[in-house]
C-alpha cells in the first residue's frame, strides 16, 4: 500500500453501498475500482462495501465474477485481497418491495454520523432509479451525508430524462445527485484540462484563428458483446455520442472557469451545449455493421455508426467543424481528440508560394485510451545537406513511459469523488438535458437518412462528410 499519500488525495472513511452489486459493471468496473483504491492507501480497515442483490450470494461467487471478467488482481494481489474482503458486506435487498431494505440500515447505522459519507451506486437500469430512492428515503436513508451516483443514459430522450431527474430529485437533491460519465475520469481528459488551462503555449491558439478542425474519435473493435437488447433500443447515437463525445467537445470548447470548482467548470459546459448549431440532417451518417442482426437476433433500423459534423456558434468557434465519430465493430479500439491547426499564411522556404505543402499541417494529438499519451505534430529540418527541406516530426508525451506507473481507471477517480463531495467530474442536470436537447434534433433525421452497412474490421461506411469542407479523417493507429 502507498502510505505516502498526498494529503489532497485522502478521503473520509465512507460506505459504499452497491445496488446491482453482483451485476457485469460492479463486477468489471467498480469493485476492482475500490479494490485498486485499497491497494493505494485510500481506502482503508474503516470503509465499509454493501453488495446488494436480489438473490443471495456468497463471496465466492463474487471472486468468480470478477476472474470471469478477465482481470487477474485477485490472484496477482492475494494477500491484499483477503485483507479487502473483510470489507465486504453481502446483502441480500430486493427494491421491488424492499425485502432486506431494513438490514442494511441497521448495517449503516452502526457506522453513520453526520460527516461519514454514504455513496449508494446504483449499477441499475434506470427504470429502478425511482424505486431505489424510494426504498432509501422509507429508511430513512436520504440523510444529508447521502450521496447517490447514477449510470448513464439517463432516459432515451429529453422528456425521459426530466422525468427520471424529478422522480429523484423527490428524494435527493442536486448537490447530492452523481451523473457519472466515465469518460471524464480518464486521465488524458484530465491533463486536457491542464494542457489548455495551466499552460498559455495552447490558450493563446486555443480558437478560430489558429484552429482548422477538431475531429473526436470513439472507436471500438467489440459488437454488442451480450447487451444486445439494451444496445438495440438506444444505438450510437443516444449511447455514446449524446455523452462521452459530447462531453469531451464541451471540454475542448468550453471558456476557462474563473475557478476549479465543479459548478463553475459545468457552467463552462453548459455555455458550449446551449451554443450548438442546431443540426444538419446533410452533416451525418449512420450505419449498422454486418453481422448485427444476426447478433441481436432481429432486423434492425439500430445504428452501431455514427459520424456528425457539429458547429458552435459563439466567437471563439465560429465557423471551426467538429467532426464526432463513433461506431462498433471497427478495425481499431482507440479514442482520440485530433485538433488542427490552420496552416502558415506565407512559405519562407519555397520560391512559388502555389507549392505550399498542406499535407502535413501542425496538430495535437490527444489519445484519451489506450496508450494515454499527447502528441504534438510538427514540421522539422530534413538533416543533412540539400537546402531548407522539411519533414514531419513529432513530440511524443506518453504518460506510461513519462510517470512509469500504472494509471488509475477512471471509474477509480469517480468514486473517490463521491467520497470527496466533488462534483466536477459529473454532469449536472442542465447539463443533461442540454445535450439532449442536440440529441433529439439529431435523431429525428433518423427516419429520413438511409443506413449504410459497413464491414466488420473497417473503420465504418465511407462518408463525405469531411469532403465537403476539405478535410478528411486523419488516420487513427
Amino acid at each position: 500500500m502507498n502510505i505516502n499519500l498526498p494529503k489532497s488525495a485522502l478521503i473520509p472513511p465512507s460506505d459504499y453501498v452497491i445496488f446491482g452489486g453482483t451485476g457485469d459493471l460492479a463486477t468489471r468496473k467498480i469493485l476492482p475500482a475500490l479494490f485498486w483504491r485499497f491497494l493505494d492507501g485510500q481506502i482503508n480497515e474503516n470503509f465499509s462495501i454493501f453488495i446488494c442483490s436480489r438473490k443471495e450470494i456468497k463471496i465466492e461467487d463474487l471472486e468468480l465474477s470478477i476472474s470471469k471478467q478477465g482481470l487477474g488482481i485477485i490472484k496477482e494481489q492475494k494477500v491484499s485481497w483477503e485483507k479487502f474482503k473483510k470489507l465486504i458486506k453481502l446483502t441480500k435487498l430486493d427494491v421491488s418491495n424492499g425485502a432486506g431494505a431494513e438490514e442494511l440500515k441497521k448495517e449503516l447505522n452502526k457506522n453513520t454520523s453526520s460527516s461519514r459519507p454514504i455513496i449508494f451506486y446504483l449499477a441499475l437500469s434506470s427504470d429502478l432509479f425511482n424505486r431505489v430512492c424510494e426504498v432509501l428515503k422509507n429508511q430513512d436513508l436520504n440523510l444529508p451525508q447521502s450521496r447517490i451516483v447514477l449510470e448513464k443514459p439517463l432516459g432515451k430522450d429529453r422528456k425521459t430524462a426530466k422525468r427520471i431527474n424529478d422522480e429523484i430529485s423527490r428524494y435527493f437533491n442536486e448537490s447530492q445527485i452523481y451523473r457519472i460519465d466515465h469518460y471524464l475520469g480518464k486521465e488524458t481528459v484530465q491533463n486536457l484540462m491542464a494542457l489548455r488551462f495551466a499552460n498559455v503555449i495552447f490558450e493563446n491558439q486555443w480558437n478560430n484563428k489558429h484552429i482548422d478542425n477538431v475531429q473526436i474519435t470513439v472507436a471500438e473493435t467489440v459488437g454488442v458483446e451480450g447487451r444486445g437488447s439494451y444496445y438495440d433500443s438506444y444505438g450510437a447515437i443516444k449511447d455514446m455520442l449524446q455523452n462521452h463525445l459530447l462531453q469531451l467537445l464541451c471540454l475542448i470548447a468550453m471558456e476557462p472557469p474563473a475557478n476549479f470548482n465543479a459548478e463553475e467548470v459545468r457552467d463552462e459546459k453548459l455555455r458550449v451545449l446551449k451554443a450548438l448549431a442546431p443540426p444538419s440532417k446533410d452533416d451525418f451518417i449512420i450505419g449498422q455493421y454486418k453481422g448485427y442482426a444476426k447478433e441481436v437476433g432481429q432486423t434492425t433500423n439500430t445504428e452501431t455508426y455514427i459520424a456528425t459534423k457539429v458547429l458552435i456558434n459563439n466567437w471563439r468557434w465560429a465557423e471551426v467543424p467538429f467532426y464526432l465519430r463513433t461506431g462498433k465493430k471497427l478495425s481499431v479500439r482507440a479514442s482520440e481528440i485530433v485538433i488542427t491547426f490552420k496552416d502558415r499564411v506565407h512559405d519562407i522556404f519555397s520560391k512559388d508560394i502555389k507549392n505550399i505543402d498542406h499535407s502535413h499541417p501542425n496538430r495535437l494529438i490527444i489519445r484519451v485510451q489506450p496508450d494515454e499519451g499527447l502528441r504534438l505534430q510538427l514540421r522539422s529540418k530534413e538533416p543533412g545537406p540539400g537546402g531548407m527541406r522539411l519533414f514531419p516530426s513529432e513530440l511524443n508525451l506518453s504518460f506510461g513511459e513519462t510517470f512509469q506507473s500504472r494509471l488509475p481507471d477512471a471509474y477509480e477517480r469517480l468514486l473517490i469523488d463521491t467520497a470527496r463531495g466533488n462534483q466536477t467530474l459529473f454532469m449536472r442536470f442542465d447539463e443533461v438535458l442540454a445535450a439532449w436537447n442536440y440529441i433529439d434534433k439529431l435523431v429525428s433525421f433518423l427516419s429520413i437518412e438511409k443506413l449504410k452497412k459497413y464491414d466488420q474490421g473497417s473503420m465504418g461506411p465511407a462518408d463525405t462528410i469531411l469532403e465537403k469542407s476539405g478535410h478528411e479523417w486523419f488516420e487513427i493507429h
